[in-house]
């Protein structure tokens, strides 16, 4: 079987790492977002390629999600010292990522080759690809102007109110081959419970991609990332609830309604299933919260049987 997976944050994450874990080697590729990639200290930064990278290679922090396990701050310190933006926290083998990205970007190899060597040198045997080797940076609408996402997210805290999001460079942004061939190879393709606005968001947006994914022949199945209402981590309810959208499961569903054959929900939502049922969505309902690697691959063979279980009965639709 091959499985897509669009991942991005430290939900998404954790659900790769699950289907990683409990598929063969090389039966999956994760769709990553580039849209909160920056720069710092001439360094190209791509957080939520990072937080899934480290994770399928399990080396994620296991108490923040993002960044290594064991890293120090050495470098963080000296630069703080030295009057230098300390403000977004880089350890120091972290930093050795970036630097080893950016060397490979000045070259002039695309980020999907430098994602790719990254990946073979720590180990991991599935593909992580970008959504787009172009420039796209989300940027934040805010009482306090339009502030670049890592801005608003690290540096502000996501505190700030929300009023529009935008993802600048968009419009020249292309799909990577790569990309199509994974959605093409696909049996199934997963919807991790990543923020739909500002990590799955810039990844349908880019320029056909949203279409390439609702022609797929294969189930698109998601996961809310909300439970009750609330996201676990990061700030998903409150930037939904801020853009006028319904900051609930069924809120999820409606922004995916063009896409996704099945949802899976928590059983704190399960009142919520018949509406999600009356989209045109089937509904698996089971505890999506993850704890810890074992609720990660439970989950995620949980999701794999069902859309074995799903793949008949929706072949007549695709």
């Amino acid at each position: 079987m091959k499985v897509l997976a669009l991942a991005g944050g430290v939900g998404g994450a954790k659900l790769a790492g699950g289907l990683y874990h409990s598929l063969p080697p090389h039966s999956l590729a994760v769709l990553g977002n580039t849209a909160d990639d920056f720069t710092l200290w001439g360094l190209h930064i791509s957080p939520d390629l990072d937080t899934v990278m480290y994770t399928l290679a399990g080396l994620a922090n296991p108490v923040t999600g993002w960044g290594l396990s064991g890293d120090t701050w050495v470098t963080l310190e000296a630069i703080r010292r030295l009057g230098g933006e300390g403000w977004f926290a880089l350890g120091d083998q972290d930093i050795a990522t970036h630097i080893r990205r950016t060397e490979l970007l000045a070259q002039g190899m695309p980020l999907t080759e430098v994602t790719e060597r990254l990946c073979v040198a720590l180990g991991i045997q599935t593909r992580l690809l970008p959504m787009t080797n172009d420039d796209v940076h989300t940027e934040v609408d805010t009482p306090a102007g339009r502030l670049p996402f890592q801005e608003y997210f690290v540096r502000r805290q996501h505190r700030d109110d929300v009023h529009g999001i935008h993802f600048a460079g968009i419009e020249n942004a292309v799909v990577p081959a790569t990309v199509t061939d994974a959605i093409a190879a696909a049996d199934v393709i997963f919807f991790c419970p990543s923020n739909p606005l500002v990590s799955i968001g810039p990844i349908l947006a880019v320029p056909g991609l949203r279409e390439q994914l609702r022609e797929a022949k294969a189930p698109r199945i998601a996961v809310s990332p909300l439970i009750g209402g609330v996201a676990l981590k990061g700030p998903a309810d409150k930037m939904m609830h801020d853009l006028g959208f319904e900051a609930t499961t069924l809120g999820i569903a409606r922004l995916y309604t063009d896409l996704l054959d099945g949802l899976v929900i928590d059983t704190v939502d399960a009142e919520l299933a018949p509406a999600i049922r009356d989209l045109g969505m089937q509904v698996l309902v089971t505890d999506t919260i993850m704890h810890d690697v074992a609720d990660r691959n439970r989950l995620a063979q949980e999701m794999l049987q069902w859309s074995d279980e799903l793949r008949p009965a929706l072949a007549p639709m695709h």
